[in-house]
């Protein structure tokens, strides 16, 4: 069981060589990443973008690109997306991958019904977060892709979420549906959608995993927290996955463990073809290795 995100960067969990896409790759901490991944992860860049910028970029790194593959493209980075994915559809890429981009643009060619990355199953995005201040490695959901799911999709981002901590061996994971109140409040979406994914996990509708909630933050991941108010169970302070209600609630709270709580992050979307690396092009080059990373190991 992957019990550090670090331990993601180790050569030997890797079964073989795997080439990324890379979409508008004009961008320093990116190709730092990228520079890093080629000796720790078993990546072979494929960049894509403004050739010139992009070669200029990795000189002033020492980032040697003589074996590495340059697809010139100077009409921005929505073409980049749509050659990134035309190389994962021939074949020619294992791993697609998000670069200075903007993530509308990014998604609408890979989920493109006809030309994009899609299978029959719904696609989520999946960050692994190492906190300071929490036990072990924590997975949040969705906070780049789905506005504002309903019930089933909710449902489907849980499966999602699950089998992306069974692939680092984290089996039967909690999950913790959150909301701002522990109650159910039928004027509270997010309390009643708590309630019903804790029935379906309990008459089997989900399974591999243990559903609980609604809680408020504090109570899934403080056990303290969790005592102090009177609630019990075995999701309640010690939860693997946090459900974010919609996007803009798992988007501040991502944002937050990384640029203010001191956490590292990893994050893929589960629910293509092939491994997606979507990350936030302020994240750091530590967050594109590791979750350059997380999607080689995805992919095993």
């Amino acid at each position: 069981m992957i019990r550090n995100l670090s331990d993601l960067i180790q050569p030997s969990v890797h079964r073989r060589q795997r080439t990324v896409a890379v979409a508008a790759a004009e961008e320093v901490h990116l190709l730092k990443a990228l520079q890093e991944a080629v000796k720790t992860v078993g990546i072979t860049p494929l960049l894509i973008g403004n050739g010139e910028v992009i070669r200029q970029m990795a000189q002033s790194i020492d980032f040697d690109l003589s074996h590495i593959e340059v697809v010139d493209n100077r009409e921005g980075g929505p073409l980049s997306a749509r050659l990134a994915v035309e190389k994962v559809k021939n074949g020619e890429a294992d791993i697609i991958m998000k670069g200075f981009v903007n993530t509308s643009d990014f998604l609408k060619e890979v989920l493109d019904r006809e030309s994009g990355l899609r299978t029959d199953a719904m696609m989520s995005h999946v960050t692994f977060f190492q906190s300071p201040f929490y036990h072990k490695i924590l997975c949040v959901t969705d906070v780049a892709m789905n506005i504002a799911p309903d019930l089933e999709a909710k449902a489907q981002i849980i499966r999602n979420a699950v089998e992306a901590c069974r692939r680092l061996g984290i089996e039967n994971p909690g999950v913790a549906v959150v909301a701002a109140v522990e109650k159910v409040n039928p004027l509270m979406e997010a309390t009643v959608h708590a309630a019903l994914l804790k029935e379906m996990n309990r008459d089997g509708r989900l399974q591999g995993c243990i559903v609980d909630g609604p809680f408020a933050v504090d109570i899934a991941v403080n056990r303290e927290a969790a005592r102090h108010k009177g609630i019990g169970g075995v999701v309640a302070g010690n939860c693997d996955i946090i459900l974010a209600p919609d996007i803009e609630a798992g988007n501040m709270f991502y944002k937050a463990l990384n640029f203010l709580g001191g956490a590292i992050s990893a994050a893929v979307v589960m629910g293509a073809s092939v491994p997606v690396v979507l990350t936030s092009r302020a994240d750091d080059e530590r967050s594109k290795l590791l979750s350059l990373a997380l999607a080689a190991y995805m992919g095993k």
